[in-house]
């Protein structure tokens, strides 16, 4: 009798041990890769020379999130035809289809997309408009997923912010914070990723940090590869400015890397090195 209720007793704990178990099994794998637009001006680098190598990188990592920056329609349909177990969400910041995007790809073997949006950087979110001193419009685009091993949802913003509005990046990093506050309503785990064309300690990304973890910060192991993350297409840099980042909450870190491999003619992938993270949902 007295083993037959410590069994009783001891199924429930076997059973929930077991499934926060399989949880920790699930990670979200995310990557942050600003592209570089088409420009004639690239010389060697021009996107026809970067395409493939570009893709072969996000297919031999296999992110389940990937946030593009700098995406011109038909750089992202290019990207769609090659990786094509992956959909996208946004819109480009001009919203005609012919400006860049600031899109999200994500895998729909492991994701089911449960909503999406795009708000605009500037005094007026919802609709296009140039906010601020900023040279161009500037967008964040974001999604509500949901693990489909799991059932856990999660929440993605990808950005750019302005190269040259120094007012524009500090009033659109606190936009994005008031916007991630609004949207997620559940408390969800969350995800902001993108080129934020600023260095560590400056303060975009120091108000960013009062609400939200520096991913680097935050994995249990030491940052893989350079410190930097820009290369301006220079084969030989010293790969010390950071300004493209994971920023998390409710998230484990288990990696954090700035993937600085080359393609195979020995050029650069982009201008930017992609960043990615293996992430567990803590929430």
């Amino acid at each position: 009798m007295k083993l037959k209720l410590f069994v009783i007793f001891l199924f429930p704990l076997a059973v929930l041990t077991f499934l926060n178990c399989s949880r920790k099994d699930q990670p979200i794998v995310a990557m942050t890769f600003n592209i570089r637009y088409d420009s004639a001006h690239d010389g060697d680098n021009v996107w026809q020379n970067r395409k493939d190598g570009l893709t072969d990188l996000l297919i031999k990592h296999k992110p389940d999130v990937i946030g593009i920056q700098e995406g011109q329609s038909h750089q992202i349909n290019f990207i769609k035809r090659k990786i094509n177990s992956y959909k996208m969400i946004g819109v480009d910041r001009e919203k005609n289809g012919e400006s860049e995007f600031s899109s999200i790809f994500y895998n729909s073997k492991n994701l089911t997309l449960v909503k999406s949006d795009t708000f605009w950087l500037s005094e007026t979110p919802s609709i296009p408009s140039l906010g601020w001193d900023a040279s161009f419009k500037r967008i964040c685009t974001y999604g509500v997923f949901k693990t489909k091993k799991t059932k856990q949802e999660f929440l993605v913003f990808n950005t750019h912010l302005d190269h040259m509005g120094e007012k524009a990046r500090v009033q659109s990093a606190l936009l994005i914070i008031k916007k991630i506050k609004e949207i997620n309503t559940k408390k969800l785990s969350v995800i902001l990723m993108g080129d934020f064309n600023c260095e560590p300690n400056s303060e975009p990304i120091n108000g960013i940090k009062e609400y939200l973890n520096d991913g680097v910060k935050l994995s249990k192991t030491s940052l893989t590869g350079p410190m930097g993350t820009f290369n301006g297409f220079d084969l030989n840099p010293p790969l010390d400015k950071r300004i493209d980042y994971i920023f998390v909450d409710k998230f484990e870190v288990d990696s954090y890397t700035h993937i600085d491999s080359k393609i195979l003619n020995g050029n650069w992938p982009s201008d930017h090195l992609p960043v990615i993270t293996k992430l567990i949902i803590s929430n």
